[in-house]
């Protein structure tokens, strides 16, 4: 009997290709400075835009140190440092020392930068409802689902080579 290995290796090959251009895709829709300012505008919130993805970053992924969200969001983390400091003086974020490392200052959502995610958190939805609305459930339900799976299978690759 042939062996169809390499013809399953050219398909994977093909659609991890698709994939990753897909990722693209989405990643580089995204970061787009246009999309920032069309979730700022819904959601009716008076914010820079540079500011933006800082401010809802730590409200996601906070507390965090300068350091790991300048890599999540692929600033500086000179810049992000700066940034937060305007987020902080605009009574958005507060900024206290680790538990776990007390030279590390982490940033924190505050109560008013909290109101502020909620209403790009309801702008965000209702524009997701309008990309979804031809979608049925059970397809909403595996995208996430696969999503979730592939984020964390890319979380679980080392990111340095062998």
């Amino acid at each position: 009997m042939p062996s169809t290995n390499k013809v399953q290796n050219t398909h994977i090959a093909t659609q991890l290709r698709q994939l990753h251009g897909s990722v693209l895709d989405i990643v580089g829709l995204m970061n787009r400075p246009q999309r920032d300012e069309v979730l700022i505008k819904a959601a009716g919130i008076p914010l820079d835009r540079a500011l933006f993805p800082l401010l809802v970053g730590i409200e996601r992924f906070g507390p965090i140190g300068v350091v790991e969200m300048a890599d999540r969001v692929g600033r500086d983390y000179t810049t992000v440092s700066r940034q937060v400091a305007k987020l902080e003086s605009l009574g958005l974020v507060q900024r206290r020392p680790s538990d776990a490392d007390r030279r590390v200052r982490e940033a924190v959502i505050s109560p008013k930068g909290k109101a502020m995610t909620d209403l790009v958190d309801a702008a965000r939805e209702k524009i997701g409802r309008a990309i979804f609305e031809t979608w049925d459930a059970q397809e909403i339900e595996e995208l996430v689902r696969l999503m979730r799976k592939f984020a964390d299978a890319l979380g679980d690759v080392p990111e340095t080579s062998p």
